[in-house]
Parts: structure tokens; sequence; C-alpha cells
């Protein structure tokens, strides 16, 4: 296999001032929920991505002093000496396989309310720190803004003890100082560092010269700047951008553009396209002699190609699609088209930095886990000795269990009930928004095509009295779950008053083309995901008169965590579905929906000819259940081991379900660890007992 002519441009070598880049393919700096908690994990899973062919490799943002830390967070740090060898660590895997390693230096500025350190937080001016805390950021006066200079110039000559080959300087996303001074909305200095864009892009141009002096030509200098902050009039847009292009343009090696805040550079699927900051890149690489990286959730290698030949940009940008596959520009390499395992756009690896746990990814089920469990995304480890393996259920954790398997040199029967593989993922990428979602069924598919130790059944729906007429050794039970019918949940854990005259559907019933017979539809979300806002939307899009009910005081208010709260909140508003916050079901009969205030219990009735329920899930365990009941049996059929994995183990997200497939493939053989740790741990090492 060879790949598409059109693509070898892709492979051009680019130069970054004084350091080459083998190839067009830019792992742009990302966050990863491991940071300088977790570095050799860390180290592994940036090295993952040098071997798959990433031409440039960096970090996640790195504090690069305790006055501007943004604890509980696990982010990167350099702010002493003592920080150096776990960067080095990642500088290290990353050079093993002759990529260069790249480090995104930063000031918070009012990013940061320094809740672990103490310390005064600081920026352009006096103003609240972001989020809810109750601190404030003060305004820097000049000292303050020499110790910036001061402390970002000692973090670059660190990156270059640490072995980095280009050390950024952060300006993007409003997450930094130097960002924030940028922005009109922010900055009303009147001391030379406000006014217009250029005298507010003083400090970007000071931080910048200091960087290059102090690296000298042994490192790139790179700097990531917002393009447009998307805010409208008044917001720092394409003039500011050309304005500080103008002054600063030819400053660093090399210049990363972002679209917006993060919530709008990284996009959900749900509510943006592969490319879209498109239309805010073109244009700006002629203002610059300089390399240009650009980002857009690119997938399509068409479009990169396309993307570099127009002169849009000159390396393809990635967080995300480096995620979902490290081997990304390998298989375009290699013409391997059919191998790449596209990115979804869902966000769950966001939400492992939200929620302040290592990354992980819906595609990649290895995200995150190449240190700590040894996994991979390309290569499995061998069975140790031959077995027959039935899989049944073709949803995301079947699939991926057979596929694994397959990979590993199992013999696998996969046992599908229907006519189609793909489960769940299949019937929810068929929702407004979620049609990437199908990518999950159609990598796998294709893996599973071209595996001949690998057998699919359809229309086989077993039993256990026929499961144990086979020789299997191992079963995986991979049937999947059902959303609960009576309304069980979070808030209620034994279900709701339904009355018999109540029509009560549930996703299931509506993935499965049923719909409410009437107009007025009470949808109960106690789930708080993104399935009781899309069959809001399906149903309002189809002329019901929906009205939203949940206890959180949100829409969706889990995918906060992927930052598509606000974007699924103004959707439903706009579309007109009625929301009901901080409320939940009490009861519901014929023609009326009781509802209460969480935080009064105060009641009202609401018009309802129909509820949709989207509460809980309960596993749909039968199959395994009877197997392991007759377990006395299993010897002589030659049957080992029984196990539930997925949503049929314990209902989750469709990144949970891959996962778990992943998890019984690679454990299947292992030995039981009992009661220890089932994975490798980084344990902080004792500090002496005093300061002396």
């Amino acid at each position: 296999m060879s790949r598409e002519a059109r693509h070898d441009i892709l492979f051009e070598p680019v130069e970054i001032g004084p350091v080459t880049a083998r190839n067009r393919f830019f792992q742009v700096p990302h966050c990863n929920g491991m940071g300088h908690r977790d570095p050799t994990p860390l180290a592994f899973m940036r090295g993952v991505k040098a071997e798959g062919g990433w031409a440039v490799v960096c970090t996640e943002e790195v504090e690069i002093h305790p006055s501007t830390e943004v604890s509980p967070y696990a982010e990167g740090r350099l702010w002493d000496d003592e920080d150096i060898p776990a960067l080095a660590r990642m500088v290290d895997k990353v050079h093993e396989h002759g990529s260069l390693a790249g480090i995104e230096l930063l000031h918070n500025g009012r990013v940061s309310s320094n809740l672990y350190s103490r310390l005064t937080s600081m920026t352009v001016d006096h103003m609240p720190t972001d989020g809810y805390e109750p601190v404030q950021s003060r305004r820097m006066a000049l000292s303050d803004i020499d110790d910036l200079r001061r402390r970002h110039r000692a973090a670059a000559r660190r990156s270059l003890q640490a072995g980095f080959d280009i050390v950024y300087v952060y300006a993007g996303h409003y997450l930094n100082t130097i960002g924030q001074f940028l922005s009109p909305r922010l900055n009303g200095r009147t001391d030379g560092y406000g006014g217009d864009a250029t005298a507010r892009a003083r400090l970007l141009r000071e931080v910048l010269e200091d960087t290059l002096a102090e690296v000298d030509g042994r490192a790139a200098v790179a700097c990531r700047i917002m393009i447009d902050d998307l805010s409208g009039p008044g917001g720092f847009g394409r003039e500011e951008i050309e304005a500080v292009l103008a002054l600063t343009g030819e400053l660093p090696d090399l210049w990363d553009f972002v679209a917006g805040e993060w919530e709008n550079d990284s996009v959900t699927s749900r509510f943006g396209e592969e490319g879209s900051q498109e239309i805010y890149l073109r244009g700006l690489k002629q203002l610059t002699t300089k390399p240009v990286v650009g980002v857009g959730r690119f997938t399509s290698p068409d479009l990169m190609a396309r993307m570099v030949r127009e002169g849009v940009m000159d390396f393809v940008g990635a967080a995300r699609p480096s995620i979902a596959d490290p081997f990304l520009p390998v298989k375009i390499e290699e013409g391997r088209y059919d191998d790449i395992r596209e990115c979804i756009g869902c966000n769950i690896c966001v939400s492992g930095d939200a929620t302040i746990v290592p990354i992980r990814c819906t595609q990649n089920p290895s995200m995150g886990e190449e240190w700590r469990r040894g996994w991979h995304p390309e290569t499995y480890r061998p069975a140790p000795t031959p077995a027959k393996v039935l899989v049944v259920g073709a949803g995301p954790a079947g699939l991926e269990a057979a596929m694994s398997l397959g990979k590993r040199g199992y013999d696998v029967v996969l046992a599908e009930a229907t006519r189609s593989l793909g489960g769940r993922a299949k019937r929810e990428a068929r929702l407004p928004g979620l049609a990437s979602w199908i990518r999950v069924v159609d990598y796998r598919k294709g893996q599973l095509d071209r595996l001949g130790n690998v057998e699919i059944a359809l229309e086989s729906r077993l039993s256990a009295d026929e499961i144990l007429s086979y020789d299997f050794d191992h079963v995986a039970v991979a049937t999947g779950c059902a959303w609960r019918r009576d309304g069980g949940g979070r808030w209620h854990p034994q279900g709701l008053l339904l009355t018999e005259g109540v029509a009560a559907l549930t996703p299931d019933d509506i993935l499965g083309g049923a719909r409410p017979a009437g107009h007025e539809v009470v949808l109960f979300d106690d789930d708080h995901y993104y399935m009781g806002s899309v069959l809001a939307e399906l149903l309002v899009r189809e002329g019901h008169a929906v009205t939203l009910v949940t206890p959180a005081p949100r829409v969706s208010e889990w995918s906060v965590n992927t930052m598509e709260q606000h974007r699924t909140q103004a959707r439903l508003i706009e579309l007109g579905v009625t929301v009901s916050p901080s409320t939940t079901l009490v009861s519901a009969g014929s023609g009326t929906a009781t509802v209460a205030c969480t935080y009064t219990e105060a009641e009202r009735e609401l018009a309802c000819d129909a509820v949709v329920l989207v509460t809980a899930r309960l596993p749909e365990e039968t199959l395994f259940t009877d197997l392991v009941e007759r377990s006395a049996e299993w010897f002589d059929t030659g049957l080992s081991t029984v196990e539930g994995i997925g949503d049929a183990r314990s209902p989750g997200t469709i990144a949970a379900a891959v996962w778990d497939g992943r998890r019984y493939a690679e454990e299947i053989d292992a030995s039981d660890p009992g009661d220890g740790v089932p994975f490798l741990r980084e344990i902080v090492r004792l500090a002496p007992h005093s300061r002396s």
C-alpha cells in the first residue's frame, strides 16, 4: 500500500527556526488531566504520538511560577529546577522516535486563583478570577510585569535544560496573562501596556524578545495566539490580530493560530464541523514569513492537504485527532486510510482535564493507559495459548472486545441478535448532531472484516442452553442495557408515581422509532449528559411542545466537562424548549404532570400528554446470570470464564464501554490481581522532615 500522491505535501520537512520538523503533523499543546501529578504516564502518552508519526509533540500548558497555578487542575509545572526531570522524561520519550518536543509556558493571570500556593493572583487589571471562587486578581504593577518577564525567561532556560526543541509563548484562549493584556475588553490600562492593539501587544512583544534572547538559537520559539475571540464588536478580532502581527509577525519562529476561547477552539462535533476555523485562518499566513500551525479537528487527509496547498497553514495542528489516533500520520504516509481511527468530536478527552483524571478517548481506549496498563493503540500482546472466545453483543464493548481479542490472536465468534453491528452507538448516531459517532462502529467493523480469526454471526440471539452446547473457552456478555421505565435514578432511586393513563417513553422507545402521541411532552432528565437535551431537540424539531425538567441547575449539567453545556442550553432555548432547572418530576397522570422545586419542594402542574424518562439504565444481564447459575456445567463444555462487559456490566458512556471491551481483551489471560492495584502508579517521594 502507498499513499495518494496528493498527500505527499503533508510529508515535506519544514524548518522552524533552528530546528526542522520531519513532516507537517503537529500535535499542538493540549491538557490531559495528568500534568505534574503523573509525569511518567504523560511521557509515555506523548511518546506514542511521536512513534505514530507526529513530527512535533507538545506539552500541555506549563505554569512558570507558584504565583500562577490552577489547582486543583493537574497541568504542567516548571516552577524551579526540581520540575526539570519530570519534563525531561517526556522529552526523552518524544526524541526516541525522532520528533521535536515543544513546551507551552504560561502565566495564567485571572485564570489562576492560586488555591494551592495562596499567593496573590495578578493580571492586567483588578478583576475577579475565572469561575466562582471568592478570589480577585490584582492589577499588575510595572514591577510585577518585570517579575513575569524574568520568571518566563527563567522557565525558558529550564526548558532548554529539559531538552525541549520548541519553547512556546502562550497568548491564546484568554487562559493567560499575555492574552488578557491583548483583550480590549479586559485591558483598560493607560501606562503604555494598554490602549490600541499595538500598545496592548507590548507585553507579548517583550516576552517574545526575552524568550528569543534566552534560547539564543538553541531552540525554536513559537507563539500561540488567539486570532479572534468571537465576541463580536468590541472584542479582539481581525483588525486586532493584523495589528499585532504587524508588530510581532517576524519575531517567533512559528505561529500557532487559534480561534476563540478553548470551548470555541475545541467545539464538539454536535455544534461544529471539521475545519471550521478555516474562515478565521485564511490570509494570516500572508502576514508573516514564519510557518503557521492551524487546527480544526482534522480527520480528512484531503482537507489537510488542501489547507497546506492553498497556503492557509504550513502545519496540520491537532489535539483531538492525535488522541483518537496517535498513528494518524503513519497511516496516511503508508496509505492505510481505512485504518484511521477518526476523532468523533465528543470531547470525552477534555473531560479528563475537567475532572482531573487521566485523559480518555471514545475511539482510542489506550489513551492514558500506555504506561500504567501497558496498552498500545496499534500493537497488541499476542495470546499466550490458543483459545476460543464467544462475544455476545456487537455494541461498542462487544465490537472492541472482539477486535482486540482477534488482534491478539484468539479465535473469536461475535454473535449479534439484530441484523447489524453497533448497538447503541449506531442508534445514537442517528440523533441530531451525533452523526460522526458512527465512526465508532465503522472503524471496528472495518478492522473485523480483515481478521480471519473472527467470525461474525448476525441475527443470532443466544440462550444459555445454546452457549453451553458449544465448546468455547471464554464467554463475554456484551448485551448492553435498557433505560428504566419507572423513572428510577439519582433523584428517585425507587422510581416515580406513574398512573396507567400516562404515556411514558424511554430513550430506547424513541431510538426505536416510537413517538409521543400527544403534543405536550414533559422530558425528565436525571441523566445529565447529552441524551436528554438531544431528545428534546429531536422532539421539538418534530413539532412537539417540550418542557425539559431536570433536578440540576442547568440542562445537561455534566456536559460542562465536554465544553458544550452552554451551547446545548442556548440551542434548546432558541428552539423553543421550555427549560425547568432545579426541578424534579414527582408524578404523572392523564393530561398532567406534577413537578417540584428541588429546594423548596413547592409543587406545580404541567400540561402533559406524554413523559419521556431519561433517568437511569439497567444492565441486560439475564444471559450472564443464567450462565453463572449454571457454572457447574462449565467444566464439561470446556468453558473457563464468563464475564459481563460494557453496559451489560455497568451502564456508562460509549467511551466507558469501549474501554471495558479493551480491558476484557487485555485481561482475559491475566492472573487475578486480587486486592492488589491492577495498574501501575507513580508514587510521590517523601520530602525531608524540615526545610533545612
